[in-house]
């Protein structure tokens, strides 16, 4: 059984489903609290949940915009599944690039939600490895904060480029293939390609600064952060 300390927020303006949902996952054992629009969702102690449920098509604010604030204004990595009847290949895209850490089309059975948000808190409590920091000269992962700090100053890194550059940092010196980080990253039942690792990568460099170059790709084996 599941320690009551996981919780997680639902937010979706269809009280039904909320309800359905709340159900099922309270018989998992999860806490589950429920909020029926994003304005709602964006007033709760969001640092507080272990994992959010979201839809993309509600009244008023959309779950896309949601999941923008929760990333980039609130600075947030908490996982974040979005539950839409919108599954087009560009919807999903545009949920993957905004910090989605899945996606799951309606209708759905609720055994395939319960496997999913299964497979993101374990992935999530291995990206730790029981290791409070990751520390590369001025480079900090707070990996129970889930926080990157560069010179002391946070950095706004989607949920996926932190799961990486962790990779990358615990494996430094080492190249991992394209492949392996689709794997250890990206849910087996989640449609993605290698070219989703070279963007991820390429956004990452970026945000942090002159470590960026020491992020080094080679056709054949994959990338490195190489010291």
């Amino acid at each position: 059984m599941i320690e009551k300390t996981q919780k997680i927020l639902i937010v979706d303006d269809e009280q039904d489903l909320c309800e359905i949902l709340q159900f099922n996952l309270e018989s998992e054992g999860y806490f589950i609290d429920i909020a029926y629009s994003g304005e709602e969702a964006l007033d709760k102690p969001l640092e507080k949940y272990d994992l959010i449920l979201l839809d993309v098509m509600m009244g008023g604010m959309s779950g896309f915009k949601v999941a923008n604030i929760i990333r980039k204004e609130k600075q947030l990595q908490v996982p974040i599944i979005f539950l839409t009847a919108k599954g087009g290949e560009n919807d999903v895209l545009t949920g993957f690039n905004v910090g989605a850490d899945d996606y799951i089309a309606k209708p759905f059975s609720i055994k395939e939600v319960v496997a999913r948000i299964k497979a993101i808190m374990k992935r999530s409590a291995k990206t730790d490895d029981g290791k409070d920091e990751l520390v590369y000269k001025e480079l900090m992962i707070k990996t129970i904060q889930k926080e990157v700090v560069l010179a002391g100053k946070p950095l706004n890194l989607t949920r996926k480029e932190y799961e990486i550059l962790v990779l990358l940092l615990k494996n430094r010196g080492h190249y991992i293939s394209r492949d392996d980080i689709l794997t250890r990253i990206w849910d087996d039942d989640v449609i993605v390609t290698e070219r989703n690792v070279d963007v991820n990568i390429a956004r990452l460099r970026k945000k942090i600064g002159e470590y960026g170059t020491l992020i080094k790709g080679k056709t054949g084996y994959g990338y490195c952060f190489k010291i």
